[in-house]
């Protein structure tokens, strides 16, 4: 079938993006799904700092590659194997796969999974190749999902079914975004009822984990470089926001400190706002140079742990359904993290904004 999609033409492309223009939407084929396949009408989908890092190429992949991994649309056919979801039922994409039987996936959540990283870095689905091509030629998924266009073909192991009173705008958040920095909080800093948690990086993640604390009854104290991000990790809940010098400044650290900006220096921020016999959760993705400069004496005196968290430890299958209940009770308000609504023309510009920290989520309304 033919849509249309934001396809990234090649990596590296010079900011603003909105004079170099990486992404072009093109009309694109898109193959029949196979056996253990889907094919999904995009409803919505949220522009995401993976997305930014591909572009700039901080996290190198194949090109050209149609860009969008975090979204939600509904089922418009199935293949042969998949017996367990319905056309017409509304899904979330996830962006890490798991084929359920590797020896990461039985982890639980605490490694990605071996043949799903191993697709995704590829540019292909998890049942192996690509489904896309542009005049004939191949075009590459990104992260299993490919969702900044108006359909996509995925595997079944990167939906999660969700009920239908869950909206477009919601459901697309939970794939990324919440599972990321929720699942930061609840599986990879394992926090104790009343915990206090601090968030360094207050981007879309950073202010999803602040929510699900919030909503888990835990005192937040916020950090970010951004006042306008400090005002809103304020208005979703936080007890306390800090400049990073004025969190230094005042001394303050608590025992849960998670870090989601990406950067080696709020990694360095977020160690050393770490109490002792904390425990700091990184989930950013900085470029793959970046170093980060800890005192080594620091983890042994202080009984200090380090925690490296993809997808927030998260299983999809379990970890989804859990904030969608949260989402249902009132608890946990997602549709708040949207800052803008946009189309796929104004992608580019988007990355822009994004770029210069000028966006929570900026969502792609189909």
């Amino acid at each position: 079938m033919r849509i249309t999609g934001a396809v990234l033409e090649e990596s590296g492309h010079p900011s603003p993006y909105r004079d170099s223009r990486p992404l072009t939407v093109s009309e694109l084929e898109l193959a029949a799904p196979g056996s253990t396949e889907l094919l999904v009408r995009i409803e919505a989908a949220g522009l995401c700092h993976s997305d930014l890092s591909v572009v700039n190429g901080d996290r190198p992949r194949p090109v050209p590659m149609l860009l969008g991994h975090e979204a939600a649309g509904i089922v418009e056919a199935t293949g042969s194997a998949v017996t367990d979801v319905a056309i017409g039922e509304r899904v979330v994409l996830t962006f890490l796969p798991r084929c359920g039987e590797c020896a990461a996936c039985r982890t639980e959540g605490r490694l990605p999974c071996e043949p799903g990283s191993a697709a995704n870095g590829a540019g292909e689905l998890l049942g192996g190749g690509t489904r896309l091509a542009r005049d004939g030629h191949p075009v590459a998924h990104h992260l299993g999902a490919s969702a900044f266009a108006t359909h996509a073909v995925v595997d079944r192991r990167s939906i999660v079914p969700v009920a239908q009173d869950v909206p477009p705008e919601v459901a697309a958040l939970l794939g990324c975004a919440v599972l990321t920095g929720g699942g930061a909080v609840r599986n990879a800093a394992a926090v104790a009822p009343g915990e206090p948690v601090m968030v360094v990086g207050l981007g879309g993640v950073g202010l999803a984990a602040v929510l699900v604390a919030v909503a888990l009854g835990h005192p937040v104290v916020a950090v970010d470089a951004l006042p306008a991000k400090l005002e809103a990790a304020v208005a979703l809940g936080a007890d306390e926001a800090y400049l990073p010098d004025d969190l230094r400044a005042a001394g303050v650290r608590a025992p849960v400190v998670i870090e989601a900006a990406g950067s080696a220096r709020a990694f360095e921020t977020a160690f050393a706002a770490t109490a002792p016999g904390g425990r700091t959760v990184t989930v950013g993705l900085p470029n793959p140079a970046a170093r980060a400069a800890i005192p080594p004496l620091v983890l042994t005196a202080e009984a200090r742990t380090v925690v490296g968290s993809y997808l927030g430890s998260s299983v999809p299958a379990r970890d989804v359904p859990v904030y969608a209940d949260l989402w249902r009770s009132g608890r946990l308000p997602v549709e708040r993290l949207v800052s803008d609504r946009i189309g796929l023309d104004d992608l580019n510009g988007a990355l822009d904004v994004l770029a210069q920290g000028g966006a929570l989520r900026q969502l792609i309304a189909f």
